[in-house]
């Protein structure tokens, strides 16, 4: 199947963040594979004008969702650190939309809708699809594609640009939920050229 970005379609990059690679205090494996991949997706829709939209755990550093205060992850992607900086390999323009989630201490926030003014910048600029990668397939991804759905945008889920926090066990899982609410899979080649 051939999908052609055009007016009102958006790229949604998700927590490409460097606590989520290699080396970072939540590392997902093989996080850093889908950079190149996500690089291309960017071009793509860069070039031909078409928004571009990156999300980004932005913690204050005793989250609710961190072991001390009784969550399940160590400390991660807080705010103003550089783990909670995106990748420098990511190739993220200068006119890119910058949403911060899970920024408040009490409130676990995996989708890039909860908490935040993106659907409110999506409406603005009259985006009806979305074509969604990044990290993790299982959580952040998921639940973005899921309240992309719910607020009736068309979502593709760029299935050659996400991995699962853990790895392979949950990849595919996540992929079929996604596919299962209404969320199309592609990869880079379904992109018409």
């Amino acid at each position: 199947m051939k999908v052609t970005p055009a007016a009102g379609d958006a790229l949604l990059v998700t927590d490409v963040q460097n606590d989520f690679l290699p080396g970072g205090s939540l590392a997902v494996p093989g996080g850093d594979e889908i950079i190149p991949v996500l690089n291309r997706y960017i071009g793509y829709f860069h070039t031909r004008g078409l928004p571009i939209y990156a999300t980004r755990d932005w913690h204050p550093a005793d989250h609710c969702s961190f072991l001390q205060r009784g969550g399940q992850w160590p400390p991660h992607c807080i705010a103003g650190t550089s783990g909670a900086a995106f990748s420098s390999s990511l190739d993220l323009p200068s006119d890119a939309y910058i949403i911060s989630k899970a920024i408040d201490r009490e409130k676990e926030a995996y989708s890039a809708f909860e908490g935040t003014v993106l659907n409110t910048l999506l409406c603005s600029s009259s985006i009806h699809r979305l074509f969604v990668g990044g990290l993790t397939a299982e959580y952040c991804v998921r639940l973005t594609v899921e309240d992309a759905l719910r607020h009736h945008y068309t979502t593709f889920v760029l299935k050659d640009a996400i991995r699962a926090i853990h790895a392979n066990s949950n990849l595919g899982q996540a992929l079929e939920e996604m596919k299962q609410l209404g969320a199309i899979a592609v990869d880079f080649e379904s992109l018409a050229t």
